[in-house]
């Protein structure tokens, strides 16, 4: 009898451990990790196993310079980003930048959940970070286009270049629209029309490819390997700040909002946009990383945008003024408004901390953090991250290729505005003759790739210079293009003298701003500065001539308007120069129109269509048309 008891007993210790060995194995299937499963299913099995250090390591993103494998490791981190400038060495080459974002992505692989991080970038205007990518014209060159199409090609074109680095998302789209030409940030704007703006979002589609017409409304869409996730910004009112200072505050009433700033997010969320970026600025005078109301309430259940919100670069530390004066109050602030992931970039063992201690002392609930998560995974589950971590060398040799330049050069010739041309309408000056004794090139943008760039280029700041990446100049196009026999004389900044006694047949005069970024393109005087009035004085006073404006917005021209022959905006063109010298020698015609209203005088500003006041130098739309010239 003992011994069937025994035996008894051993049966049912088998029984129970094959019942625990049954469970055991079910909850090891990490069903996450499955891709036959639906979205919703990996990341409710993923969230499920996550503790709250490795849900709020999700949430972060820092800079590359303070990152290691082992930090992705230790600290669970989401995503990582090189900020203007930051790169692995200098000139650095795709593999380089493969190498260096697998390294990282290694260490976030070997993590307990092994959660694939996210690498962004400013790729604004092309891969504009990296060392010879294609260098497209800015967004205020591109709305002059009028040209939804060409904006989703050249999308199409910088997502390759982008995954050519093995990078998978940028920051981009800029969709701000910009309402007075003195923020630093308007070059960055296609338009100070909404609706221009609104049909430029089609870049979206470009850089995370065409959302089928049965997809959901509102849920992120990246269509594979040659595609990125994308990123509308600044959310919102950044272009209507007072008198344009940057990160200030957005003074405007509802009807004006939604009429105004808000259509470009409608649109861009249609198009299954992954990501927004929250606006330095204030609405209103709330802080827009702080507004509930406008990130919660409107933005995540009104628009019903289901990707994932991010911080601007050390956005939530400008809650407070000073600066992170009191950041345990700007980190609760801005997650309870619905900001999902922090762009810290640099003190993330700080924001751990105050998290931490936020969301276990009930100031922040676990459901905003858990809806901060599911966000970020939806987008990595629909990236493709977890099937494919791990970037490859497939796409390097399409990096600054010639098929891109080209069409660069074909975006460059539709955003030229001709502004002016001829004394007279019987008497135009362009287009120019390619066979001529003697011509006159002159002006500080002439033969500098980095003037014509712009900022956000290299560097944040961009550069002066030829020697920072590869291009063409618009000195080097004009060489290109003009007859074999004619004579390119090139001063920077002749006097009259020289001009006067050199015979030219006529004169090509490219002046404009420097480059800038941000605040520091803030500008109340809009001038172009020295010493390019002096060259147009000089210049344009003895002999006839064009003058070619290089600038990321309408400036100062009024005062030398009567001198110069014909006038050409070229906005900030990038490193395809080519496509201006197509356009001044009648290879094609002059197609561009205003994006934005030219002013006579500063002090006309903010001046739009509609206003009793308006009475501009040029109106939106303007810019005259031209034919090509017959072979010359």
């Amino acid at each position: 009898m003992e011994r069937l008891r025994n035996v008894g007993i051993l049966l049912m210790g088998i029984l129970v451990w094959c019942c625990m060995a049954t469970s055991t194995n079910a909850d090891t299937k990490m069903i996450y990790k499955d891709s036959n499963q639906p979205y919703n299913v990996r990341i409710k099995d993923l969230i499920g196993r996550m503790t709250l250090e490795e849900k709020i390591g999700q949430m972060i993103q820092i800079e590359r310079n303070v990152s290691s494998p082992e930090v992705m490791r230790k600290y669970f981190i989401g995503s990582l980003l090189s900020g203007g400038g930051s790169e692995p060495t200098p000139q650095a080459s795709p593999k380089d930048w493969i190498d260096m974002v697998n390294e990282f992505q290694k260490g976030s692989l070997s993590s307990r959940l092994g959660i694939p991080m996210i690498y962004g970038i400013d790729a604004v205007h092309g891969h504009n970070n990296v060392y010879k990518a294609t260098i497209f014209p800015h967004n205020i060159g591109l709305g002059a286009t009028r040209d939804p199409e060409l904006v989703n090609r050249i999308g199409v074109v910088t997502a390759l270049e982008v995954r050519a680095t093995g990078i998978h998302y940028v920051f981009a789209p800029c969709i701000a629209v910009c309402r007075d030409p003195r923020w630093g940030r308007c070059y960055e704007s296609y338009s100070e029309d909404p609706k221009i703006v609104q049909d430029m979002t089609e870049i979206v589609t470009g850089l995370q490819g065409q959302i089928p017409s049965s997809y959901p409304k509102g849920v992120p869409f990246v269509g594979g390997m040659k595609s990125v996730a994308a990123c509308a910004k600044h959310y919102i009112g950044d272009g209507g700040t007072t008198k344009g200072i940057n990160e200030n505050n957005t003074v405007i009433d509802n009807k004006g909002l939604l009429s105004i700033h808000m259509p470009s997010y409608v649109s861009s969320i249609r198009k299954g946009v992954a990501t927004v970026m929250i606006s330095y600025s204030s609405l209103n005078g709330v802080k827009m990383h702080a507004n509930y109301e406008m990130v919660t309430n409107f933005l995540k259940k009104n628009l019903r945008f289901k990707g994932f919100v991010i911080s601007d670069w050390e956005g939530i530390d400008r809650i407070t003024s000073p600066p992170h004066a009191n950041y345990k109050y700007s980190i609760e602030a801005s997650v309870n408004a619905g900001l999902d992931m922090i762009m810290l970039p640099y003190n993330y063992t700080e924001f751990i901390d105050g998290l931490t201690y936020l969301v276990k002392n009930n100031f922040v609930p676990m459901s905003r953090i858990d809806d901060a998560v599911k966000r970020i995974l939806l987008v990595k589950f629909t990236m493709g991250l977890f099937e494919k971590p791990l970037a490859d060398e497939r796409f390097v040799e399409q990096l600054g290729c010639e098929a891109h330049r080209e069409l660069a050069r074909e975006a460059v010739r539709k955003s030229l505005v001709l502004l002016k041309n001829g004394k007279s309408a019987d008497a135009p000056l362009l287009p120019l003759p390619k066979k001529a004794s003697n011509i006159l090139v002159a002006g500080s943008h002439a033969d500098n790739l980095g003037y014509q760039c712009g900022g956000w280029t290299i560097k944040w700041m961009g550069f002066s210079g030829n020697n920072l990446t590869t291009g063409t100049t618009i000195l080097t196009a004009i060489k290109n293009t003009v007859d074999p026999t004619t004579k390119v004389v090139y001063n920077e900044n002749p006097d009259a003298e020289f001009v006067k006694s050199g015979g030219f047949s006529y004169a090509i005069v490219v002046v404009g701003e420097h480059p800038y970024a941000e605040t520091k393109g803030d500008n109340l005087n809009l001038t172009i500065p020295e010493p390019g009035p002096s060259t147009i004085t000089n210049v344009c006073g003895t002999v006839k001539c064009v003058v070619v404006v290089v600038s990321g917005r309408p400036v100062v021209i009024q005062p030398y308007l009567a001198s110069i022959e014909a006038l050409v905006a070229a906005w900030l063109p990038g490193s395809e120069g080519q496509g201006v010298a197509d356009v001044l020698f009648g290879d094609f015609g002059f197609t561009g129109k205003l994006s934005f209203t030219w002013f006579k005088t500063i002090d006309q500003l903010p001046m739009h269509v509609g206003d009793p006041h308006y009475d501009p130098l040029f109106p939106l739309g303007f810019g005259f048309t031209t034919q090509p010239a017959k072979a010359q």
